[in-house]
């Protein structure tokens, strides 16, 4: 089995990083333009305290990709992550890449003093619920909603 490194992304990472963010995006039908997935990376990387990015790499090669925000909850009395994004490139996949991308970031959130991890399933996407819930995640009986503004000109 091949030797997975998980690896906070620095900026000489972010080109790697954003392709992978790209690629989960568009994989959920939504297209965020890539200039904008540059400037969240760039601050993430530049305030710690936005959250963190993880590259997964197998041999050299980038194949996952991780972005946990941090906000504060008043359901949860501190400080919480919000795991934004996970993705494993789609021939890669079933291969723990995604356990050990996981793994990395509950340690660092218990590192962080994070309250708890919430995060969303993609309707479709429902093959992913087994990794979750293996690392002790729980379902919510709660409906997410969004709206979504126009970008300030």
């Amino acid at each position: 089995m091949e030797t997975v490194y998980v690896n906070s992304v620095e900026l000489a990472d972010l080109d790697a990083a954003i392709v992978l963010f790209d690629a989960q995006l568009r994989e959920h039908e939504i297209v965020t333009p890539v200039d904008d997935l540059y400037a969240v990376g760039r601050a993430v990387i530049a305030d710690p305290s936005l959250g963190f990015l993880l590259l997964a790499i197998t041999e050299g090669t980038p194949v996952g990709v991780v972005y946990a925000a941090s906000h504060l909850s008043l359901e949860h009395g501190g400080v919480v992550g919000w795991l934004e994004e996970l993705y494993v490139l789609p021939e890669r996949r079933g291969q723990g890449i995604g356990s050990r991308l996981l793994t990395e970031v509950i340690a660092r959130a218990r590192e962080l003093s994070w309250r708890a991890i919430e995060l969303e399933v993609v309707a479709g996407h429902e093959r992913v619920v087994p990794l979750y819930l293996r690392h002790a995640f729980q379902p919510l009986s709660r409906n997410r909603f969004c709206r979504i503004f126009a970008p300030a000109s």
